[in-house]
């Protein structure tokens, strides 16, 4: 399946990182970005979807779409980069391989929201 043409937008792929002040001891957590310019489909969810995925730990918003990386998990997430999507912040709630090989596409159902970790 060729998926080029719908990689449209880009986004960022950050993780949460905890640092320590070597001064003070006081842990802080921060989004470090982990994967930049990541080219995606972004696919917000038609209402008969949405309401379909809906579960009461969150709701699943948007489908996006990007080449297979190896070791993304759902305590990541993925900020829009430019355009219509531009500083929205997608969680992930999981990560679908591509049925053929596995290795060259990844589909992220995700929700929509400030994700502070």
């Amino acid at each position: 399946m060729n998926i080029s043409g719908k990689l449209r937008h880009i986004v960022n792929i950050q993780s949460l990182t905890n640092t320590q002040d070597s001064v003070t001891g006081e842990v802080t957590q921060t989004w470090t970005t982990i994967h930049t310019g990541v080219r995606a489909g972004i696919e917000p969810l038609s209402a008969r979807e949405f309401i379909q995925s809906r579960t009461e730990q969150s709701a699943i918003s948007a489908r996006i779409t990007i080449r297979h990386i190896s070791g993304l998990t759902a305590a990541m997430r993925i900020v829009g980069g430019s355009g219509a999507y531009s500083g929205r912040v997608f969680n992930p709630e999981g990560f679908l391989e591509d049925k053929v090989s596995g290795q060259e596409y990844i589909t992220i159902p995700c929700s929509e929201g400030v994700n502070e970790g």
